[in-house]
Order: structure tokens, then C-alpha cells, then sequence
């Protein structure tokens, strides 16, 4: 199937730094991707309007000033709010990682309870160890997640570098995010089970929580970087997989990528 049709917008600037593997995710899955400054979509250069997938990337927006991902998605709420309430009607696809997630939290469109929009829910705190991580960690999926990005994924190893990647929210948003099956990735063990203590926790999030989805499964948030694991040789293991197995065609991160242009084509265009 071609998939040029799909187009993807990977928002840029002000400290943000992963437009370029971001980019690479997408179009590796022969979609369309435009790298746009913050500013020229606030200042009406481009619309949302002319895009699919809505891409908030990895990085230090603004610094991380007043917290992580919060000025970003503060001039994001009060600029382009009405622009992204039709994206999401229009049930179109969205993704944050890393500073992404933490910008979606802030905006309130995960994990957006009940579709609740625009109201924060949920946040990603300091990691526990007071301490900025850069490591690799395994998460296990949700398979009762309606999640449009994790369709077939299980079990996979993916690499982080946060300092505020902590999940954190009211105990009643988060008993509801639970039950509605919201709760996307986790961080597990390398036996599967799920990682409680530090490091395969890597910064104390609360029920392990890596990763979350609005109700519909379409806007998704994670603090792990799957965008940095698009070949197998980006993988630190790479050498002991080569003797015991053939190396995949692709790094384990490119299915969140492909899952979600595959979406759009099916569903969308």
C-alpha cells in the first residue's frame, strides 16, 4: 500500500531536539512529513487542519522553565486550541513523547477522562532518584488498550532520557485511568513481570506507568523514546542478537510509527 497521502506534522523549536529521528520514523513507513516551527503555525503560516498524524517531540522546550513541557503547552492551549479540538473530533492520530508526553498531560489531552479535553488530569513529576536518566528499559503492553499506536506489540526495549518522567495523578483519575484500560505501556522486567523498584523503574512512577491514551486510543503519550530505535544496531544489545539470531529488518520502535500510518490510510484517507 502507498502512504504518501499520509501526512505528519513533527512540531519544532524553542529546545525541542528529535525532529530528526522523529521524522525518519515516519517517513521510513512512506509518509509525508513536514518539520514545522511552533511559531509559524502560531503565527498561521501552516494549519493543523493540513495534517493527519500530530507529532510533539523530545527535548527541553523553553528549558523545562515552570516545569517540563508546561510554557510549550501553555502557548499551545491559549494559541492553537479551537485548531486542535478539530484535529481531535476529526479523529485524527497524536503522539508525545518524552517532553511530548509531558506537554499532553499539561494540556489535558491524555489521559482526558470521560474525552474531557483541556483539562490536566495527570502530570509527569521529577524522577524519584532526583536524577536525569539516560538508560534503556523494557515495557510491557496493554493488550486490552485501545491504543492505535501498540497494535501487536507485547514486550519490547526501548531507550529513555528524562529527568521528570514520573507518572502521577490523584488517586481517583488514576483509579479511572486503570479501569478504562488507559494505562498503555508499563515498565517491566526483562521476565515480563512488572518493574516496581529502580532501575527497571527508572524513576517511580506510579502502577509503572510508561505510557497512557486518551479513551479512544487515538492521542498517545510515553516517556520512552521509540523513535531511537529504528535500526537494530541502535539497539545496546545488538552484538549478543546477532550471534543468537538473525537481526531484525527494523528496531523495535518503528511499529509505533507504522501502526499509526497504517491507521490513517485505512481509516482516514
Amino acid at each position: 500500500m502507498d502512504y504518501k497521502d499520509v501526512k505528519v506534522l513533527v512540531i519544532t523549536g524553542f529546545g525541542l531536539n528529535c525532529e530528526k529521528e522523529t521524522t525518519a520514523a515516519f517517513e521510513n513507513c512512506g509518509a509525508e512529513v513536514a518539520q514545522v516551527h511552533l511559531n509559524d503555525i502560531l503565527d498561521g503560516q501552516r494549519s493543523l487542519e493540513e495534517f493527519h498524524i500530530l507529532a510533539f517531540i523530545g527535548g527541553f522546550s523553553f528549558g523545562d522553565h515552570l516545569g517540563a513541557g508546561t510554557v510549550f503547552a501553555n502557548r499551545v492551549k491559549f494559541r492553537l486550541r479551537e485548531q486542535l479540538e478539530q484535529f481531535v473530533k476529526a479523529g485524527k492520530l497524536i503522539i508525545g513523547i518524552c517532553n511530548g508526553f509531558q506537554t499532553l498531560t499539561r494540556l489535558g489531552l491524555v489521559p482526558a477522562l470521560g474525552e474531557n479535553y483541556f483539562t490536566q488530569e495527570a502530570a509527569l513529576d521529577h524522577n524519584d532518584s532526583g536524577l536525569f536518566r539516560d538508560d534503556w528499559v523494557y515495557l510491557k503492553a496493554n493488550s486490552d488498550s485501545p491504543c492505535v499506536f501498540t497494535k501487536d506489540i507485547d514486550f519490547v526495549h526501548y531507550p529513555i532520557r528524562h529527568g521528570e518522567g514520573k507518572f502521577v495523578a490523584h488517586e481517583s483519575e488514576l483509579a479511572a485511568i486503570e479501569a478504562n484500560n488507559q494505562v498503555v505501556f508499563r515498565y517491566a522486567n526483562s521476565d515480563e513481570s512488572v518493574a516496581i523498584e529502580f532501575p527497571a523503574n527508572p524513576n517511580g512512577s506510579l502502577n509503572s506507568i510508561a505510557g497512557i491514551c486518551d479513551p479512544t486510543g487515538r492521542i498517545f503519550g510515553l516517556m520512552p523514546h521509540p523513535e531511537a530505535f529504528l535500526s537494530p544496531y541502535n539497539s545496546p544489545h545488538w552484538e549478543k542478537d546477532t550471534r543468537e539470531a538473525k537481526l531484525p529488518a527494523e528496531g523495535a520502535g518503528q511499529k509505533i510509527f507504522r501502526n499509526a500510518v497504517e491507521f490513517v490510510a485505512e481509516n482516514l484517507i
